[in-house]
Parts: C-alpha cells; sequence; structure tokens
C-alpha cells in the first residue's frame, strides 16, 4: 500500500500521540507519578511518528518477509530514538541531555531485551493495529481529518518555538514588570509554565544547564553541527573510493555523486552519519558487538535508500538483483559484512580523530562555515531532486512542460542526466 504525504501526515499524528500514551502510562506506573516527559507540551512524541512514517513506507516492500521486517523495525526505531535524543539535547543547549530526554524504545538505559521487546510491540502494533487505523481514518470525512491535521500540525510547530525560546532564554523563574507589555508577559507566564513541566519532569536540570552553558569548544560531542561535518567528509571522501573502486575493477572512471554539482555521494554521508549516531554508546565495546550492529544497520540503511529513491524519483541506483543471498535485489548478505567491517572500522579508528578534528575549529568560524556548507548542500540536493523528478515525468508523463520544467529541461537534458548517472534506470 502506498501513502500520500497528507496520509503519512495524520499517522504521524496519531503515532506520536499513542506513543505519548504508552510513554506517560509507562512512567506513571513506574514513578507513580503523571507528568508529561515530552520535550513539548502536547500529547505527543514526534520520534515514535517519524519511526511510524517510515516503516509504513519501507515494510511493505518486505511484505512476506517478517523476520527481516523487524529487523527493520529494531534498526529504525533504535536510530530515530537515538537522533531524537541527540537533536533534543542540541536545540535546547544541552538542558535536556541524551540520558534525559528518552524513550521506551531507547536501549541505552534499559537494556537490549527491552529495547528488542518495545520494537516487538512496535511491530505488533504495525500488524494488529494499523489496519484498524486505516479503516477508521478511511471512514472519517477526509476534509474533516485533513483540516485537523492540518492544526494540530501547525500547534506543533507553534508549541515547538516555545519550548525552545523557554529553555534558551534560561531556567531562572522570570520576573513580571508593570513596565512590561502584554506580550511580554505573556512569554514569562509561558516561559515559567514550560519550566515548571520540565523541572518535575527532569529533576537537576538546572545544573545539567549551567554545565553546558559554560562549554565554548565548537561542536562537541555528537551535536548538529559536528554531524554536519561527518556528512560533508564522508560524502566527498565515499564518492571518491567508489570512482576510483570503479576505476580499478572496471577499468573507467564513473561518476557515483549523488548531486549534480560536486563529488558528493548523499548515501555515505548519511551513512557516516548514522552509524555515528547509532554505534557511539557501542565504541567501547569488543569488536563483535560493533560489527553485528553495523552489519544490521548499515544493510537495513542501504534497503532505506533504495526504497527511497525509488518512490521518491521513480529511479533505480543500484541492482543486486543478480547476487545470491540478496534481500529484494536492493542489499545482500555480502554487503551486510562489508557494513560490519565499516562500522568497525569507523566507530574505531576513523570517527575519533575526525571528531577531534573538528572541534579544533574556531567556534564562530565553524559555526559561520557550517551554515555555508548547510545551504550549499540544501540548494545542491533540491536542485538535483527536482532535475530527477522532472527526468522521471518526461518518460512518464505527456503534459505541457511549465517554465520550471522547460528551464530544466533544456538545461538538464536526458544525455546530460544519463551521462552524469551512468548506472541509474527507471523504476518499474
Amino acid at each position: 500500500m502506498e501513502y500520500s504525504l497528507y496520509e503519512l501526515a495524520v499517522y504521524f499524528l496519531v503515532y506520536s500521540f499513542i506513543g505519548w500514551l504508552l510513554e506517560t502510562c509507562y512512567l506513571a506506573i513506574k514513578e507513580h507519578h503523571f507528568y508529561n516527559r515530552g520535550f513539548i507540551n502536547l500529547p505527543l512524541h514526534p520520534a515514535y511518528g517519524v519511526a511510524f512514517a517510515i516503516l509504513l513506507v519501507v515494510l511493505p516492500t518486505l511484505r512476506g518477509s517478517y523476520l527481516m521486517q523487524y529487523i527493520v523495525v529494531v534498526v529504525v526505531t533504535a536510530v530515530v530514538d537515538w537522533m531524537s535524543r541527540v537533536l533534543v539535547s542540541r536545540i535546547s543547549g544541552g538542558v535536556l541531555g541524551k540520558e534525559e530526554y528518552d524513550s521506551l524504545f531507547s536501549g541505552s538505559r534499559r537494556g537490549l531485551w527491552v529495547s528488542l521487546l518495545a520494537a516487538a510491540a512496535t511491530y505488533l502494533i504495525y500488524l494488529v493495529l494499523h489496519p484498524l487505523l486505516v479503516a477508521l481514518v478511511y471512514l472519517l470525512p477526509e476534509l474533516a481529518v485533513q483540516i485537523t491535521a492540518g492544526v494540530l500540525l501547525v500547534f506543533l510547530v507553534l508549541d515547538f518555538a516555545t519550548v525552545f525560546y523557554a529553555v534558551r532564554k534560561g531556567g531562572h523563574e522570570s520576573i513580571l514588570d508593570r513596565g512590561q507589555s502584554s506580550a511580554q508577559k505573556l512569554g514569562c507566564r509561558i516561559s515559567d509554565f514550560i519550566w515548571k513541566r520540565l523541572r518535575k519532569a527532569y529533576p537537576g536540570i538546572d545544573s545539567v544547564e549551567e554545565e553546558e552553558r559554560s562549554r565554548v569548544v565548537f561542536a562537541r560531542g555528537i551535536c548538529f553541527d559536528k554531524l554536519v561535518w561527518v556528512f560533508f567528509v564522508s560524502a566527498l571522501i565515499g564518492d571518491i573510493i567508489e570512482m576510483l573502486y570503479c576505476r580499478f575493477t572496471a577499468g573507467v572512471w564513473m561518476n557515483r555523486s549523488s548531486v549534480l554539482y560536486g563529488t558528493f555521494s548523499f548515501v555515505w554521508g548519511f551513512g557516516a552519519v548514522v552509524l555515528t549516531v547509532s554505534l557511539q554508546h557501542l565504541a567501547g565495546k569488543q569488536d563483535r558487538y560493533v560489527f553485528l550492529a553495523g552489519f544490521l544497520i548499515g544493510g537495513v540503511y542501504e534497503y532505506l535508500c533504495s526504497v527511497f529513491t525509488e518512490v521518491v524519483f521513480g529511479t533505480v541506483f543500484w541492482d543486486y538483483s543478480w547476487m545470491p543471498l540478496n534481500i529484494g535485489g536492493r542489499t545482500n548478505v555480502l554487503y551486510c559484512f562489508f557494513w560490519g567491517i565499516l562500522a568497525v572500522f569507523w566507530i574505531k579508528i576513523v570517527y575519533p580523530p575526525m571528531s577531534s578534528s573538528i572541534e579544533k575549529f574556531p567556534p564562530l568560524a565553524g559555526k559561520v562555515m557550517t551554515w555555508v556548507v548547510i545551504l550549499f548542500m540544501v540548494c545542491n540536493g533540491l536542485l538535483t531532486a527536482a532535475v530527477l523528478v522532472r527526468y522521471n515525468e518526461r518518460h512518464s508523463v505527456q503534459t505541457p512542460p511549465k517554465a520550471l520544467e522547460r528551464l530544466l529541461d533544456q538545461q538538464y537534458d536526458d544525455e546530460f542526466v544519463e551521462r552524469r548517472w551512468p548506472n541509474m534506470k527507471m523504476a518499474e
């Protein structure tokens, strides 16, 4: 079953609420107190919604293979949870650390077996509850569902903005002054309300805040700035490695870049980010644990990349159907083995010195350079996406081109696209 963006948004909200409900009930039973542990004030836990939205796109492509579906659930939930905690820690300026902002399917504090059981419960929800939710959504008036989802998404953005403002402003109680405007007084009251809730949910939050604010090192630890540079450097090096590999094995220089301009492989870049985020807590463990995690995470990641390019762009960049032990032609056991070796090499040898080098950037210059890199890569990626979508439309949809489409047809015709990505094929 294919879902539209509107349907994915609806299920994102539904499962965000279900995740928040399960989290709240679990903590209420455990701590004998009710409080909202979410980062935002609304009864939503977006990490669960994001994880389920990804699973709704990927799991149908593995129909009939229950073991592979479960492995995908384990990896996706673990990676999304860890990345959400890193993101919240970064956005809150360290007020909510990665360990404080936890969730049910996190394994860092509750153990591997609890994480596997939580993933099994998630998979069971997908198998049993989701079909009922689909039927319920289709029974409701479509316009009413669209309006409700739109309103909730707007409130979600506003709620996130207020919490972001409160944690950035600081944890000290605001003082109402007669000279303040109504908007300033309202802002103080909202900030105080948010901080009271956060202090109840996360005792000791003020001491964490003061410790983090005293740090001046650029991109300390696993943070947004650090991951941007990990992505950028890995995308560049990965693409060069692939070109050299093609040169020595096939005897030709072949472009392996994911974008129109520059030698950058997004698969390598995002792969390095995923390995960094998901395997960091295993850095001190024996190599076999890192290898096994990399084997599973790398295989699932490569499979997800293949599904994404096919669903979004209607193109296939690699096909392993001819190889033994392949999984839907999107990945195979041999390459999963390579992912395991790469995970050990990355987390034990490559990432530590790379991280130290990034942290040596001057804070101000590092921040400016980070946003320059972000702007360049986002624009490059969006233009590449537009070119690929238009390439697919030229072969499948015969409609009069509009102004932007005519521009893309002139500058990036079929010959240009096929020369840039010689291995690319149209999805059936």
